[in-house]
């Protein structure tokens, strides 16, 4: 029998059961896994039940796409693997709120561009952000690319996922941290707010911004004031602004 072993550093995929299968075995984070649609084998089965349990994005995809990720024998899956571990949102907010009077978390609701995902990052890590948290599914995976586009900094700040933004907005909520929406949509901008509490700045999806459903539940919001004729900005840059008006208000 011939195992299909191959792993893509830039891309981090391993694909073929058996790969998978031992990826899996050895604790390997596995970020996405992707599955050819309707394929009926009880091995790939197993493996999307152990993906599942470890946190990992299952996606079921058409054959051509598996084409399109791999140059091998991808034998119907193929994962996606992480750069880095994901801790839980509970004990990494409770261990923070133990050392810090006044964390500062980002939520990413549905952040797709890797670029952008990797540029918060770096900044976030410049600002002193406690933690990130994005959502498992929707979201611009963990990759190499993130990586390159944090500047390494995704190995110096916790990511944590979750299972529903709303759940860690609530969860949050009850830690006493407010939970506070960048959006165009508000009337109050940022320099009217007070950051020196327990903050989680939420940031939007690129070309939706934050989910009606999402603003519904925060505490507050707030806008960044534009003079041109564009009216909005690139999340990246927004985030870094609001980060920067956070660490200017915190370094006063």
């Amino acid at each position: 029998m011939v195992f299909y072993f191959y792993i893509m550093a830039k891309e981090n995929k391993i694909f073929g059961i058996y790969p998978v299968l031992e990826a899996l075995k050895a604790a390997v984070v596995i970020d996405k896994l992707y599955v050819q649609k309707d394929i009926q084998n009880p091995k790939i089965q197993s493996i999307i039940k152990d993906a599942e349990k470890v946190g990992a994005t299952i996606n079921s995809v058409p054959v051509e796409k598996l084409n399109r990720l791999t140059n091998g024998n991808h034998q119907g899956v193929v994962a996606v693997t992480s750069p880095i571990d994901f801790p839980s949102l509970e004990e990494t907010v409770e261990t923070i709120l133990k050392t810090k009077e006044a964390p500062l978390f980002i939520i990413l609701d549905q952040i797709s561009d890797v670029r952008n995902f990797g540029a918060i990052l770096r900044t976030a890590e410049c600002t002193g952000v406690d933690a990130v948290i994005i959502q498992k599914k929707g979201g611009a995976p963990v990759s190499g690319d993130t990586v390159k586009t944090s500047a390494g900094a995704i190995f110096n700040i916790p990511i944590c996922k979750v299972d529903h933004i709303k759940d860690a907005i609530f969860y949050l909520q009850g830690s006493g941290i407010t939970t506070i929406a960048a959006t165009e949509k508000s009337e109050e901008t940022l320099y009217s707010k007070d950051f020196k509490r327990p903050i989680a700045l939420i940031m939007g999806s690129e070309g939706k911004g934050v989910s009606k459903s999402v603003l519904s539940l925060v505490d507050e919001a707030a806008s960044l004031p534009l003079i041109g004729t564009i009216n909005s900005l690139n999340v990246s840059v927004a985030c870094g602004a609001f980060l920067y008006e956070i660490l200017r208000q915190r370094s006063l």
